[in-house]
């Protein structure tokens, strides 16, 4: 037996935000021949469990990048970022113009004007390079609405922070420099956990939240020694699982440093990566 641990987006995730009718029957094969599957994502609780739902898929899951788990519904652990530290990068964010949502107890909380914030960062940056890549952009910035769970708010001011047990706070821009410039005044931090699931995109947590930890805590929970699980991602956020994991395996459109990291390469997510993963590595016959 093996506990397989896939990520969503860039793996499991086709280009409309579904699971394909391949990965959906590799993963139901692996099942059926004693394997445990967890999902392993970035993404919020409530997206993570419509998507599976919609999939036809069963299976304990991991999400926020490590701070949520579940076992059906049993709750396995849940790691909050402090009401105090909330209240402190909220007004920094916002002083500073950047994107971002929170994710919470009651799904995903984001700005009614949001849509727009990105619209005219994506505007600046074609002002700044005529080779901006405006329809990636575009597409990078439709996900976030296309998302489950999703509660718009006018104001940040006006939610209740220590009522949504807010566990990640996901930042999207365009202008890296502007991404590294807050990595930098976030990086050191003892309170908080660092990480990233592209180049757009900078997500902040509790300081235990991990993939790698949450893995860890999932075989222990399920009593799978560590030694057997297999970690199947694409970006950096995924290292840390990888890092446990007894065998790790990249997709085909994972950047080199990932690859580097992992003990296998597999196709990439257009192309049922993970099928041809579990099929390669996990599936007897």
């Amino acid at each position: 037996m093996k506990l397989v641990a896939i990520d969503l987006d860039g793996t499991l995730l086709s280009d409309d935000g579904t699971i394909s009718s391949a990965n959906v029957e590799a993963i139901h094969r692996a099942q059926e021949q004693g394997n445990m599957i967890t999902i392993c994502s970035g993404r919020s609780l409530h997206d993570t469990q419509e998507i599976l739902q919609r999939a036809g898929i069963t299976c304990p899951i991991i999400t926020g990048n490590g701070a949520i788990a579940y076992n059906g519904q049993e709750l396995l652990h849940k790691y909050i970022i402090p009401v105090q530290v909330i209240m402190e990068l909220i007004p920094m964010l916002e002083s500073e113009g950047y994107y971002f949502e929170l994710y919470t107890n009651q799904g995903i909380h984001l700005l009614n004007k949001g849509k727009a914030q990105l619209d005219e960062e994506i505007q600046r940056m074609i002002e700044k390079d005529a080779g901006f890549p405006v329809e990636w952009a575009k597409r990078e910035r439709d996900i976030q609405f296309e998302q489950y769970g999703l509660q718009y708010v006018n104001d940040y001011k006006n939610i209740d922070v220590a009522g949504l047990d807010i566990y990640k706070i996901f930042v999207l821009s365009f202008d890296r420099e502007k991404l590294d410039h807050l990595e930098s005044l976030l990086t050191g931090r003892t309170d908080l956990s660092i990480t990233s699931s592209g180049q757009t995109k900078l997500e902040i947590a509790q300081a235990e939240v991990s993939k790698g930890n949450a893995l860890t805590n999932m075989s222990k929970h399920l009593q799978i020694p560590i030694q057997d699980t297999v970690a199947i991602g694409d970006n950096l956020n995924d290292l840390s699982m990888f890092q446990v994991a007894g065998i790790s395996i990249a997709m085909g459109n994972a950047p080199e440093v990932v690859k580097q990291k992992s003990t296998y390469t597999t196709k990439r997510y257009n192309e049922d990566g993970v099928a041809h993963a579990l099929q390669s590595y996990v599936i007897n016959g």
